[in-house]
């Protein structure tokens, strides 16, 4: 049976969820959760009395048009809903169970409805990940990578991911990065290392796509980030948010994680730790040695290319809420580091 997607929270009623989920759920209490944590969508947490779980999750389209455009030109809430209907049962790591999901595919209006991982361990981005966390991640990308490695052809060509290399990207990225690259300068001060490539970045970016993409590659998260991880009571990782889902190197998901979501001194560290951890994990998961030749190179390119993440979020982000400044902030601060040990500006 079709349903109507909702096109706001007050629409998630009981009988849409009854209907949603093929059961009575009782009564429901809808409310917003994730305010400064997730950008491209707005999550609830729907209380259900009924026969069923006592709650879910609830994604919609993000509330500031800004990030409803970028999602909506990226086709990030297609990826999301058929990664559930298609990818997840695949997927090596835990993943929420889905309960819902649709898409108007002219329109991007879209809903998913899932599990809801509440209960387990979080880790603040802005707190950054302990090296016993960021070492379990990475344990955990290079299985995921691993199971679609060389293998991503026939889900790029059915629009389930997305290419780096499809044309979308140069098409809207120049558009949206220009944007939060006006705001950032305006609203917050950035390092020196950031101002030495940023002013280029655009210009440089098709290219480091084509080279990110990899002569081996796979399914990247494209999110694959603190917010977007939790732990379960043994540690075992539990991923989130699939809207980012596509073809390059598996270096992209490391780079981004490692030079994101770790402070600084903590990255200085261990940075050549975890991506030859990440190498042998690969390797121990069946990818033949020669195919991981070129990780560190791509490493450097995906860590450059990183920046899009603040400024594109800072577009549709309210930096004077101090949650969201921070996060930024700490964004951009934990990028400069790359760009300094990296010397990420040699590769402008």
């Amino acid at each position: 049976m079709t349903i109507a997607i909702p096109s706001t929270a007050d629409e998630v009623t009981a009988d849409w969820l009854s209907s949603a989920m093929g059961l009575d759920v009782g009564d429901v209490s809808v409310s917003q959760i994730g305010e400064g944590i997730g950008v491209s969508s707005a999550v609830y947490r729907a209380t259900l009395s009924g026969g069923g779980p006592d709650s879910v999750i609830v994604k919609l389209p993000a509330l500031a048009d800004e990030a409803v455009f970028t999602s909506t030109m990226l086709r990030m809430y297609i990826r999301e809903v058929r990664f559930f209907r298609e990818l997840a049962a695949k997927s090596p790591i835990r993943v929420p169970a889905p309960y819902y999901g649709d898409v108007d595919e002219e329109t991007s209006q879209f809903v998913q409805v899932m599990e809801d991982m509440g209960d387990l361990r979080i880790v603040d981005q802005n707190e950054g990940m302990t090296l016993a966390d960021a070492e379990r991640a990475v344990d955990e990308l290079a299985r995921w990578h691993a199971t679609w490695w060389n293998d991503c052809d026939d889900l790029v060509e059915s629009g389930t991911i997305v290419a780096l290399t499809d044309p979308i990207y140069p098409a809207v990225l120049p558009i949206v990065f220009a944007e939060g690259w006006e705001k950032l300068s305006a609203e917050m001060t950035m390092a020196e290392s950031i101002q030495r490539v940023g002013p280029g970045w655009i210009e440089r970016m098709p290219s480091l796509l084509e080279s990110i993409n990899g002569s081996h590659n796979t399914m990247c998260h494209g999110d694959y980030r603190a917010d977007n991880l939790l732990f379960d009571p043994d540690d075992n990782v539990v991923l989130l948010d699939f809207q980012l889902t596509g073809q390059g190197s598996g270096s992209y998901d490391l780079a981004y994680m490692i030079t994101q979501s770790l402070a600084p001194e903590l990255a200085a560290e261990h940075e050549a730790d975890l991506f030859a951890r990440y190498a042998a994990a690969l390797i121990a998961s069946g990818v033949a040695e020669a195919e991981t030749a070129d990780l560190w190179d791509r490493y450097r390119e995906a860590a450059l290319f990183c920046l899009v993440y603040p400024v594109v979020a800072a577009r549709g982000m309210d930096l004077s809420d101090e949650r969201q400044f921070r996060l930024i902030d700490n964004m951009n601060t934990r990028f400069a580091r790359a760009v300094d040990q990296l010397s990420l500006a040699d590769l402008m």
